[in-house]
């Protein structure tokens, strides 16, 4: 078994894109907090662009799926936190100036 690494779990979430923004997970800014222990378990602490959005659940069946597909991952806790609350200032700087007309 080897231990999975942040990068790993960073480049698995990146293939989980907002359906209606078009825009991977990480790139949102939505990834609060990534934690993997000992024993490969993953616990991901992340947020919504905002408390109503319609598409939460398939964002966290998604991103719940990809990581529990990564080679010689444990469990997958995943918790929605809304602090601090989701601002588009989160949006990495590279997809922020690829959106600018």
């Amino acid at each position: 078994m080897h231990n999975i690494t942040r990068n790993e779990v960073v480049d698995a979430l990146k293939g989980c894109v907002d359906p209606e923004i078009g825009i991977n997970i990480v790139d949102l800014g939505l990834i609060h907090w990534i934690g993997i222990d000992q024993s490969n378990n993953i616990t991901l602490r992340l947020t919504m662009t905002s408390p109503m959005c319609p598409v939460t659940s398939i964002i966290l069946a998604d991103a719940q799926l990809r990581l529990e597909h990564i080679q010689d991952a444990g469990q997958v806790t995943m918790d929605l936190v809304w602090e601090p609350a989701w601002i588009p200032e989160m949006i990495t700087e590279e997809v922020r100036l690829s959106m600018q007309v």
